[in-house]
Order: C-alpha cells, then sequence, then structure tokens
C-alpha cells in the first residue's frame, strides 16, 4: 500500500486543481490539445490508408501490373513467353493486347486516345475493367467488330452517346517511313467504363483480332504480354526477370513508372502531417509542463507537509508525474475516441459535408476516386496513442524533478 501512496495522492491533487481556476483553464487546454491532435493524427492515417487501398485494388487492379512489349516487331509467339511467365510461382496471370494510339476530335480541338485490343476472357484475369463497365458493353470486346469500350469522361468531352460513331486518326507511314496523310478508323460506341482519373479519359478498348486486321498485323502477333504479379511491389523485378528469359528485343514497363507517382504523392504527404500532426501533440504537451510547474508553487506547502512526514523526494517526483500521465492518458483517450469514431465515417461524412455545401471534395476526372477513402488500421491507433502518452510523460519528468527540490522549512515559513 505505501508504494501506491504517491499514485494516490497524485490522483487527489489531480481532482483538486480545479480549486484553481488558471491552473484548471491550462490544464484542460493541454488535454484538450493532445485528444485533438491525437484524432486528427488517427483520422489523417485512416485517409492515407484509404487512399493506398483503392490505388491498389481500384487503379492497380486496371492498370497492367508489367508489360511487356515489342521494339521492332510484333511479338509472334507470345503464347511461348506466356508459358514462361507460368513457371513463374510470382506471376498470377498473363493476357496479350494490342495498342495503337492516335486522336479523336473533340469540340475545339483533339483528344489523344490510346486503344488496348483485348482478349475479353483473358483480360480478366490480368485486370478489373469489365467491373467496372456493363456486362453488354464487356460481352461487345468478345466479337470481331468495330466496337469500342470507352471512359465516361472522354465520352462527355466528345459529346457522344453509346451508340455513335467514332472516329480516330492515326498516321499514315509510307515505304520511305515519312508521314505521308492521317488514316481515319471508324469504331461504334457500344459502352462507358466508370473508373475516375485520367485513365478514363485515355483510354479504350476493342476487339483484340478487331484492332490486328486494323494494323494488318500477321495471324497470332500482338504488341505485348500484360502480367500480373502476387505482390504489386515485386512488379519491376518480375517484370525484368520475364523479359530478360526471352531472345526477342522487348520494352519493359510497369506500372511504378505510370502510376508510382500516385503512391509517392500519398506517402510524402502521410510523412507530412505525421510530422506536422505530431509536433501540434508536442506543443500541447508542453502545456502540461505549464499545468505542473503551477501545481507544485501551488501545492508547495503541501509538499512539505507530507517531506515532513517522511515521504521520500522520489515518491514526491511520482505524485507529479502521475497527475501529468492522467492528463496525458485522458487526452489520448479522448482523442481516440474521436478519431475512431470519424475514420470509421468519414467517407458518409465526406458525403454529407458535399451534399450540404453543394460542392465535391475530389473530382473523379482529375484523381482516380471521386469520394474520400479511409481504412482504419488498429496499428497506427496504438502508435498514435503510445506516441502521444509517450511525449506526455516526458513533460512531466522537469516539473516533477522541481518539486522535489523544494525545502520544507522554507515552504512552511512562507505559508
Amino acid at each position: 500500500m505505501k508504494s501506491l501512496l504517491p499514485l494516490v495522492i497524485g490522483w487527489r491533487f489531480y481532482r483538486a486543481r480545479q480549486s484553481n481556476g488558471f491552473i484548471g483553464f491550462i490544464s484542460f487546454a493541454s488535454t484538450a490539445g493532445i485528444a485533438l491532435g491525437v484524432a486528427v493524427l488517427i483520422l489523417v492515417l485512416s485517409a492515407m490508408n484509404g487512399f493506398e487501398r483503392e490505388l491498389e485494388q481500384r487503379l492497380l487492379g486496371v492498370v497492367a501490373h508489367g508489360e511487356l512489349l515489342s521494339v521492332n516487331e510484333p511479338l509472334h509467339d507470345w503464347q511461348g513467353i506466356a508459358e514462361t511467365a507460368k513457371s513463374m510461382p510470382e506471376i498470377v496471370a498473363t493476357a496479350p493486347f494490342i495498342k495503337m494510339q492516335g486522336l479523336v476530335q473533340k469540340p475545339g480541338g483533339f483528344q489523344g486516345l490510346e486503344l488496348n485490343g483485348i482478349e475479353a476472357e483473358l483480360e480478366k484475369e490480368v485486370s478489373t475493367i469489365d467491373e467496372f463497365m456493363p456486362a453488354q458493353a464487356w460481352a461487345s470486346l468478345s466479337t470481331h467488330s468495330n466496337n469500342i469500350v470507352v471512359g465516361r469522361s472522354l465520352l462527355d468531352k466528345l459529346g457522344l452517346k453509346v451508340g455513335d460513331t467514332l472516329s480516330m486518326y492515326t498516321p499514315d507511314m509510307g515505304q520511305t517511313n515519312k508521314l505521308t496523310a492521317a488514316k481515319s478508323h471508324r469504331f461504334v460506341v457500344a459502352g462507358v467504363y466508370d473508373l475516375g482519373g485520367e485513365i478514363e479519359s485515355t483510354q479504350a478498348y476493342v476487339s483484340l483480332p478487331y484492332l490486328a486486321e486494323v494494323l494488318k498485323l500477321p495471324v497470332g502477333s500482338v504488341t505485348g504480354l500484360r502480367i500480373t504479379v502476387n505482390k504489386v511491389f515485386s512488379a519491376p523485378r518480375i517484370t525484368r526477370d520475364l523479359g530478360y528469359a526471352q531472345n526477342q528485343y522487348l520494352h519493359l514497363n510497369n506500372w511504378t513508372r505510370s502510376q508510382g507517382h500516385l503512391y509517392q504523392d500519398i506517402q510524402l504527404v502521410r510523412m507530412v502531417m505525421y510530422l506536422v500532426l505530431a509536433l501540434v501533440i508536442a506543443v500541447a504537451c508542453f502545456n502540461i509542463v505549464s499545468t505542473l510547474v503551477m501545481a507544485v508553487r501551488d501545492k508547495s506547502a503541501e509538499i512539505a507537509i507530507l517531506m515532513t512526514m517522511g515521504l521520500k523526494r522520489a515518491q514526491v517526483m511520482a505524485i507529479f508525474i502521475m497527475q501529468g500521465a492522467l492528463n496525458g492518458a485522458l487526452g489520448c483517450t479522448i482523442g481516440a475516441a474521436i478519431g475512431v469514431t470519424l475514420a470509421l465515417n468519414l467517407s458518409a461524412f465526406a458525403n454529407a459535408v458535399e451534399q450540404f455545401f453543394g460542392i465535391k471534395l475530389l473530382e473523379s476526372d482529375i484523381y482516380f476516386i471521386d469520394f474520400l477513402p479511409s481504412q482504419l488500421q488498429q496499428q497506427d491507433v496504438l502508435v498514435v496513442v503510445g506516441m502521444g502518452f509517450v511525449m506526455s510523460l516526458l513533460a512531466t519528468i522537469y516539473p516533477a524533478y522541481k518539486a522535489t527540490k523544494i525545502a520544507p522549512a522554507t515552504a512552511l515559513a512562507g505559508r
């Protein structure tokens, strides 16, 4: 029981601090500051986790993890490369594709467009693009026809609708490899996909056999092979290993080249916000120093009486550490409760704000999503709460140490 005495006294001092209104206000400010910092930090980390999840599940579900592209001539034996890929346990699936780039006319100018010729059944193994379009639109890509599926934002820019004809212009290279004229290709818009981001306005899908016929490729030839891997961050290495195993010159590409900047931006924002909000918590902890310094002066006579009754200096120090720790624990608990609640309902809260103010926080034609995602992770909550509590404990050391330097005779004589 004697070992618990400093904790009991610290608890009583903590409860009695309200007798001094100014000290009580500073104590409340420190608790509120810690709670605010912890809550906002948990909320921001959850939002960053949500963006990472959407990047991996939505964008990287559509974008190829890795690509092997022909350089001087089409891939004549893509099936052989696919068989080699099957022997690599890290590669989940492969699918051939043909690419063609050109221009489509829109009001006021032209818009660049990249056509992807795909085999619908094989494409489903490496991409989730079929989940972002109607079933009939996806089925239209299985037919040997000039059907095309374009992104929603591109369709709006072109002022077209499903069933209209889309004209695409590509350069026509003569035998001298000089640009002679622009060739026009007509496609029928069979459907649209809603993915968001830049991809939606720059890429479209057509049947692979039809595009091979348009480009006059040899039978069975394609321009590249897509691969999907089990670990997306290993894609550069796996693509390189597969490409180096081939006898044909190939251009190797992976998602980190085309979409890696999004992941880097998310990590940069996460790091900056972590530092900024950690400093907010640190500033709030400085208020604990102020609270305890004033509490030591306010309770100097009581401390002197306790010391004359045999209380050791280490126990006196423990009293004020206990008092400051209670401030930190209360702030971290309140902040964690608020942060977890907001993080679990962030998407609904953001949607309510958009409806109330009539604004759009995220535009789908700029970002790859049009909503504010959130993914709460237990590890983040524990790290943030632990950091806040440790910082509040560190803030108690100096004022608690100063309490042990009180001379009982001087303090009682002054009283």
